[in-house]
């Protein structure tokens, strides 16, 4: 695998949200409260993606690891490559499996041809443009996939609804799945055409980690002035009071919805 690695590549900028939301002890917060992902989707990985034992697979985008576990697990030879230091150090630390490499969707640290599948679990939201697509062209093998992964809480349900616009007041310009502005960067020239699927899934756990750290781990809002994060989580707070759901429950399910995508690279 060593010989695979053209060493650390100059990163372009991170996004002000995530180049301030995703340091320090936000690092943690980020690692409690995201949810995991749905058994189906490991079948998926394999039969679709084609991830299989020894397939070589990039995790672009890979914060800390918690999808490079998840390809480890299928045994697949996996480089997760992650922007900002603080997040990437912590996967180096908790992911021992796997490589990890400082580089950005504009600068992956590979050579060309040398990927069976690149993944962006969570990520391609950032980055979504032509010159990251053909940068992930580059270091596909012929043959190779693409893939795309979010999971995305249930706003169907009235209570996550109610969260959701109590989050997303926050927001501002920075780019989001639901938001469907990355599917601009497609078609590309050098991939045949995006398919998805999507998945039943669930964050089951107490309101503090499944509710509570779940936002206050997200890129803008950690991001605020202390008093601003201290009133999201007051609000939070009430919610969970006010809603018969989530109210006196020591454990709770915040349903998700899993969406994954799959383009292959053409010859």
């Amino acid at each position: 695998m060593a010989s695979l690695f053209s060493g650390q590549a100059a990163t372009s900028p991170v996004h002000p949200a995530a180049a301030a939301g995703y340091v320090g002890g936000a690092v943690d917060t980020y690692i409690q409260g995201r949810p995991e992902y749905p058994a189906e989707l490991s079948t998926w990985l394999g039969e679709v993606a084609g991830i299989r034992a020894g397939s070589i697979v990039v995790d672009l985008g890979a914060g800390t690891g918690k999808f490079t576990r998840l390809l480890l697990a299928l045994q697949a030879e996996t480089i997760a490559v992650e922007p900002v230091a603080d997040m990437l150090s912590r996967l180096v630390r908790d992911v021992p499996g796997a490589v990890g490499l400082q580089g950005s969707a504009s600068s992956i640290p590979l050579p060309a041809a040398s990927a069976d599948v690149v993944v962006c679990a969570q990520a391609f939201h950032w980055f979504a443009n032509t010159a990251a697509l053909d940068e992930i062209v580059r270091v596909l093998r012929p043959g190779g996939r693409l893939v795309l992964v979010w999971n995305l809480r249930d706003a169907q349900v009235p209570w996550v609804q109610r969260m959701d616009r109590l989050v997303n007041a926050y927001e501002g310009d920075v780019p989001r799945f639901y938001k469907g502005s990355w599917r601009h960067a497609f078609p590309h020239a050098g991939l045949g055409v995006l398919q998805g699927w999507e998945f039943a899934n669930a964050h089951v756990g107490a309101p503090e980690d499944v509710i509570l750290k779940r936002v206050l781990s997200t890129s803008f809002i950690s991001a605020l002035p202390q008093a601003q994060r201290d009133q999201v989580r007051q609000d939070l707070l009430d919610l969970i009071a006010d809603e018969p759901a989530l109210r006196g429950r020591d454990v709770v399910p915040v349903p998700y919805r899993t969406f994954a995508f799959c383009a292959l690279k053409l010859s």
